[in-house]
């Protein structure tokens, strides 16, 4: 990075932070709207194999009745009264500030999920762009911080990691390897394929020694997509930290929640936080290990 870019460092990092405002905004409609479409799709096909199977065929037009709320097309509107939202009331974070967390029409309650995405969205941004600057890796990280954001938020919500998430991320991380900006072509290839593997066979282990399920398979798709991007390498640090992460975080959460251990917690969000750590800190968290364990 010359000089120059250096010197308009302050001012990419600030136009990243403004952009992950009005990315999380986005991604709070996909984080509430995605899991709601995916459910309704699943419904119209079970009833449609139903119908076809007793002769009777559905309509289109009972085929659309209750449909939520697509993801691009249709406005913000409250969820409780249905009231669409203005300009005014769509600013990300200080809307929220300013109508003190309610509706201005039905002054229900607005959830702070709202604003803690979107300024987690910006913070990580900012951050991904003081890192790796304004290049080609720096557009690749904060796409991929996007989507984990996204994958994390619909996963602690519904414990579902949607396809239509991890897959393009994986198939992201194998074209991005051509160029290559991290790893080798054949390094994502092993990456993905071992970190679908690996928590596929520990979720065969488990369910085989308990009769229980561990874990679900958007949990080994999304291990695949960060070994597409990172390599096989990165697999078991991340693995390693968002075990450490999810076991710390899991039993402060049970002790505060006053819950079961049989409480199912989503393995999702851990995974992404190991596999973004992983992305931005990985060699300097190596040379940090190597260097205390060989030297110290």
């Amino acid at each position: 990075m010359n000089w120059i870019s250096l010197l308009s460092m302050p001012y990419w990092i600030a136009a990243a932070g403004i952009l992950g405002l009005l990315v999380g905004s986005f991604l709070n409609v996909v984080i509430l709207r995605l899991p709601a479409r995916l459910q309704h799709g699943w419904q119209r096909e079970a009833k449609a194999i139903l119908a076809e199977a007793s002769g009777m065929a559905e309509t289109p037009a009972e085929a659309d009745i209750d449909a939520p709320p697509g993801i691009v097309r249709e406005p913000s509107h409250c969820p409780n009264c249905k009231h669409p939202l203005a300009a005014r009331d769509n600013i990300p974070v200080l809307s929220w500030l300013l109508l003190r967390g309610r509706c201005r029409y039905c002054k229900s309650p607005i959830s702070p999920q709202y604003p803690l995405v979107e300024a987690l969205t910006a913070l990580l941004s900012a951050i991904v762009m003081a890192h790796f600057g304004p290049t080609l890796q720096g557009a690749a990280a904060l796409l991929f911080t996007w989507v984990l954001v996204a994958a994390s938020g619909i996963d602690l919500r519904t414990q579902l990691l949607p396809d239509q998430l991890t897959q393009p991320l994986l198939w992201l991380g194998l074209l991005l390897s051509l160029a290559p900006l991290w790893v080798s072509p054949a390094s994502a290839i092993l990456g993905a394929t071992l970190g679908y593997l690996s928590l596929w066979s520990v979720y065969w282990a488990f369910r085989l020694l308990t009769g229980k399920e561990g874990m679900g398979y958007g949990d080994f798709k999304l291990l695949a997509a960060l070994g597409a991007w990172m390599g096989t390498g990165a697999l078991l640090p991340i693995v390693l930290i968002s075990s450490i992460v999810g076991a710390l975080v899991g039993s402060l959460y049970l002790w505060l929640s006053r819950k079961g251990h049989g409480v199912p917690i989503p393995f999702g969000p851990y995974l992404a936080t190991a596999g973004w750590i992983w992305l931005l800190a990985g060699h300097a968290l190596t040379h940090w290990y190597l260097g205390y364990f060989l030297h110290g």
